[in-house]
């Protein structure tokens, strides 16, 4: 099972649209997660008519729009995975503890918020990937997003995708 991973598109606030190399990622993926902060309804709508599988949680710049129809928190299990993703986890400081303890049942935790890519395991096993952002890098050198292969309730080939500059 091939994952696209995302967050923080902030589309249209902070580009007019996902770059292409993102949306054919999207468009061969199995299954894509969104952790939060889409911005606008056409976002998801789009990738809920391109993406064979989409999961997505709302963020702290979404509104009442895309609350309705998005989770917090979406746990589901994927070939065997158990996945649980929100848009916020806090600050950095003992983040793996934190997580475990909310997560405990969970192999891997997605999450956003900060556009910055993260890939730890805390204690209990548990995998926390924040894949960055694909339109707003911030203070990071680029602008990202992730893929990931599923398969018997194992998560590998993990990879960090730098886009080129906009």
């Amino acid at each position: 099972m091939r994952l696209v991973i995302t967050a923080d598109t902030h589309v249209p606030k902070r580009a007019r649209d996902l770059p292409a190399p993102l949306w054919a990622a999207i468009d061969a993926a199995d299954v894509v997660l969104h952790a939060g902060d889409w911005v606008d309804v056409a976002l998801l709508d789009a990738i809920e008519a391109r993406a064979r599988r989409s999961i997505g949680v709302y963020g702290n710049n979404d509104g009442p729009e895309l609350r309705a129809r998005l989770p917090e928190v979406a746990r589901v299990e994927l070939a065997g995975l158990r996945v649980a993703m929100v848009h916020e986890t806090g600050p950095k400081t003992r983040r793996e503890e934190r997580c475990a303890a909310r997560f405990p049942d969970c192999d891997l935790l997605v999450f956003g918020h900060s556009h910055i890519p993260w890939d730890t395991v805390a204690p209990n096993g548990l995998r926390l990937l924040n894949p960055g952002s694909p339109t707003d890098r911030r203070a990071q050198p680029y602008a990202t997003y992730l893929t990931a292969r599923v398969a018997a309730g194992r998560l590998d080939e993990v990879e960090l995708h730098r886009l080129p500059p906009r």
